[in-house]
């Protein structure tokens, strides 16, 4: 019998953490699923790890080289049965009721594509943080969405990025009419697949409740991931183009602005020329603002003293909520 709804955790060197993730998804409240775990070549104990799960819903794909994160998480669609399609990360985890709450509404509301609810902020404990927790509902604009459809779903999608992949459940065929991860937005693809429901003219539904838990922790950010998810958000938002005229203006906008991110960032792993393009093209939009003139100085020093400058900023700046998390401050 097929299963309504399918999740798929895509997996990676993540054995620590994994099985707290796939157990959110065996205590659920409802029943009526399958779990594709997609290793994308994990050189750990993951293998070993998902061996001792002897639930048929759970279905292990493991593939044997690491093919990057879209592809995974494409191989883990494809073989998805269900109506109904989740995919959230191997370091997060499920409320118990987030499959119930969810399932009821797409059932009930047949012009619906997908539901999206509100998260908790844990961390490497596994404890829920309050504190951050709702710092990031403000921050994402989560506090001002009521429960109902969401209006305006290009805003909120592309300006805002108040909705999250993982906490949202869809209908597999609208995820199927828009392709679902494009390679080439690896490591942005969540970003991007919002943004294209969103052009698509798909219905978004936003149901306020914590049914997710989200993790910070001090494995996931590093210079090489920066660049890895700058690049591919400036491919996504180049790929954009909006009807509504005030909206396109600004999406130049923060093409602009993740440009001159990248930019400094490259300009910091010592891809000085490429850098300087990068900020030269997003001053055309953006102007010559302090960050600007600052890489461009930057990048003509030797590469210690501008590591030694980088390092220096990055100390006198304050840390949110999101550092504190990760470093177990809160």
């Amino acid at each position: 019998m097929t299963p309504k709804v399918s999740i798929c955790i895509p997996t990676y060197n993540r054995a620590n953490l994994l099985p707290y993730a796939v157990n959110s998804v065996l205590v659920q409240t409802y029943t009526d699923f399958e779990l594709i775990i997609c290793d994308d070549g994990s050189t750990d104990d993951t293998a070993q790890i998902v061996s001792q799960w002897h639930d048929p819903r759970i279905h292990y794909i493991r593939h044997p080289v690491n093919g990057g994160r879209s592809r995974n998480m494409r191989s883990g669609f494809e073989a998805a049965c269900g109506s109904y399609f989740i995919k959230f990360d191997d370091d997060d985890a499920l409320t118990p009721e987030f499959l119930e709450k969810t399932v009821a509404i797409l059932d009930a509301e047949p012009s619906v594509d997908f539901i999206c609810t509100n998260h908790w902020i844990i961390n490497q404990n596994n404890e829920k943080v309050e504190s951050a927790t709702k710092e990031n509902s403000a921050k994402w604009g989560k506090d001002k969405l009521e429960r109902g459809v969401i209006p305006d779903l290009i805003r909120q999608t592309f300006l805002y990025q108040s909705l999250q992949v993982g906490s949202t459940l869809f209908r597999r065929a609208c995820l199927q009419e828009v392709d679902y991860m494009r390679p080439q937005a690896d490591g942005c693809e969540d970003f991007d697949l919002l943004v294209r429901l969103a052009i698509a003219g798909k219905q978004g539904y936003f149901l306020p409740e914590f049914l997710m838990e989200y993790r910070f922790h001090g494995g996931q950010t590093s210079l090489k991931q920066n660049l890895h998810f700058l690049a591919a958000k400036v491919f996504c938002i180049s790929s954009y183009k909006f009807p509504d005229a005030e909206l396109e203006q600004l999406r130049l906008q923060k093409l602009a602005g993740t440009q001159q991110a990248l930019g400094l960032r490259l300009i910091e792993k010592g891809d000085t020329v490429e850098g300087r393009q990068l900020l030269q093209q997003s001053s055309r939009v953006l102007g010559s603002d302090r960050k600007i003139m600052l890489g461009l100085m930057l990048s003509y020093l030797p590469a210690s003293l501008r590591q030694i400058a980088l390092q220096g900023f990055r100390r006198v700046r304050p840390k949110d909520y999101t550092d504190q998390v990760r470093q177990g401050a809160v």
